[in-house]
């Protein structure tokens, strides 16, 4: 696993590339395809190639990096899904912070995200009479994406000293909120590269470009959509930039945001999901009782598109999932509870064979506005009418039908959830999950406090946001909404309260021991231990 020299040897070697690509990357090429360059160079394979691997990385295409990258900590943190495997014992799903398995999201930011876009960048080499804006602007977003993520399960992350050792070949790390800078820098230059009107690069564009087939306009939108995101993430934090990037994006002098299903930003990624042979294959992956609590108090249509009934006998035919860091005795206990699915409009996210990663989606853009309007944005328009937007598309995404008597209902709350192979006096009855069930309705009432209209728009945004519990799970710790259940077992040893629930995963062994000078420097911006009870920079909601 090259634990001792991992950094250097990437920074290293990004760095070479840099340097004497010129000379070299028809070589190296070559040498490891086997391929001609005739044949290399057709259809600009060198740039198209990086371009495509960097957008089906976003979510790992393989399904035991995936697992790690994702599945085993934001899936199950955002209350989506809980694992029914033991895994010896344990692990993430109750705490006890497993090095290997937390190492997946930084390898995948530099080795399969960050680093082929280097790839990317030595490519556009061969072909000197294009210029590549399009792309760039593209790849500027994917940037964004990889990188924003990165920093939002960890805190600091390599990024704008990517393939820049120092002396001592340590690297410095971003801390969030420098990262978080140049992330809105990122999005500038992204729509700068975008408005250029150089068209050399449009076929190549058409090619590599997995998310809207070369429609620079969608990407625009998919660039302002996120520039909106980042806003609100860091309001709490920094409410003076916050406004004015979030300002920046809802200006339609800029370009317009993802308004609309036909905008959404998803990955066709012509074969399976990932998470479809964890579901179904391995037995990995199970629905979150919060979700099930939400969906079934709400009555809401979406759950039979979210998740399959319980084939299990004590609970045959229910929508019933499992609460996080329960004990699980063996693997069998709660494997035949309701299995997830995600059947939307466009098919289904999990298919085996025609699988979907979601990224931006109409109705997080809606509950993006909702919210900009609460803080008195400029063009966020009006809270009311966006939530309820944001509900509707939410429907129109998965088929659930009309929405117009699901947003008036304001007597529906979640469910208290009951699991009837407790072991535990007192682990899972009703008085116990009762008092962390939030009482928030779906219409909205004018004559609610903001923090109450703020509850209902998150509440009802986590729900949208499915399956993506990377960003179900940022929006938890940001706002505290919705209202989920906590472990029930909790390993940590005291680092991870269970009321105040995750809030990042440390940064693993593989970066701490290979650069412990910049591992050091990157662990004194938490202002906190690096373990997962410290907050992240933008989580500061008082």
């Amino acid at each position: 696993m090259r634990n001792n020299v991992y950094i250097p040897v990437i920074l290293i070697a990004t760095t070479l590339l840099f340097a004497s690509c010129t000379k070299k990357f028809e070589e190296y090429n070559t040498g490891l395809s086997g391929l001609s360059d005739e044949i290399l160079n057709a259809d600009f394979t060198r740039v198209v190639g990086p371009m495509r691997e960097v957008q089906k990385n976003l979510i790992n295409q393989t399904s035991w990096i995936y697992q790690l990258q994702q599945n085993l900590n934001a899936d199950i943190y955002s209350g989506y899904f809980m694992s029914p495997t033991t895994y010896g014992g344990d692990n993430n799903t109750n705490y006890y912070m497993k090095d290997g398995w937390n190492e997946r999201v930084m390898v995948n930011q530099l080795d399969d995200g960050i680093q082929k876009i280097v790839n990317f960048e030595a490519g556009t080499l061969i072909y000197p009479e294009v210029a590549f804006n399009h792309c760039r602007g593209i790849l500027n977003i994917l940037k964004v994406i990889i990188v924003h993520k990165v920093s939002d399960v960890h805190g600091p992350v390599i990024y704008t000293h990517y393939g820049k050792p120092n002396a001592d070949l340590s690297v410095d790390y971003d801390s969030q909120q420098d990262a978080y800078t140049a992330l809105f820098k990122t999005l500038d230059s992204a729509q700068l590269y975008l408005s250029k009107t150089d068209t050399s690069d449009l076929k190549a564009l058409r090619t590599a470009d997995m998310v809207y087939k070369g429609d620079i306009t969608k990407w625009k939108k998919l660039a302002n959509t996120l520039r909106l995101r980042l806003a609100i993430r860091i309001k709490y934090a920094d409410g003076a930039k916050a406004k004015l990037e979030g300002e920046k994006a809802l200006d339609p002098a800029n370009g317009g945001l993802i308004e609309d299903n036909a905008d959404n930003a998803l990955i066709n990624y012509g074969a399976g999901h990932p998470i479809n042979i964890i579901i179904y294959s391995w037995g990995d992956c199970r629905s979150g009782a919060p979700l099930c609590s939400i969906l079934n108090g709400y009555n809401d249509p979406r759950l039979t598109h979210y998740m399959l009934p319980a084939t299990d006998a004590a609970v045959q035919g229910q929508y019933i999932g499992i609460r996080n860091g329960i004990n699980l005795l063996n693997n069998d206990r709660y494997r035949s509870y309701s299995q997830p699915t995600a059947k939307a409009a466009v098919g289904d996210y999990f298919d085996a064979n025609n699988g979907m990663a979601k990224l931006v989606t109409a109705a997080e853009t809606w509950f993006l506005k909702a919210e900009a309007a609460l803080e008195g944005w400029t063009n966020a328009g009006d809270a009311q009418t966006n939530y309820e937007t944001g509900i509707d598309k939410s429907f129109q995404e998965w088929s659930a039908g009309p929405s117009a008597t699901y947003i008036t209902n304001s007597t529906l709350t979640a469910q208290p959830y009951i699991d009837p192979k407790s072991v535990v006096p007192g682990e899972n009855d009703i008085k116990d999950t009762s008092r962390y069930l939030s009482k928030v309705t779906i219409r909205w009432d004018e004559a609610n406090s903001i923090e109450g209209k703020l509850e209902k728009i998150i509440t009802q945004k986590w729900i949208a946001l499915y399956p993506d519990g990377q960003e179900a799970w940022s929006e938890f710790r940001r706002t505290g909404y919705p209202k989920l259940f906590p472990v029930v077992i909790n390993q940590s040893g005291g680092t991870i309260s269970t009321t105040d629930f995750i809030r990042r995963l440390p940064i693993c062994n593989k970066f701490r021991d290979s650069d412990p000078a910049g591992y050091g420097r990157a662990a004194a911006t938490l202002g906190g231990p690096d373990v997962g009870g410290t907050k992240l920079w933008w989580d500061k909601k008082p």
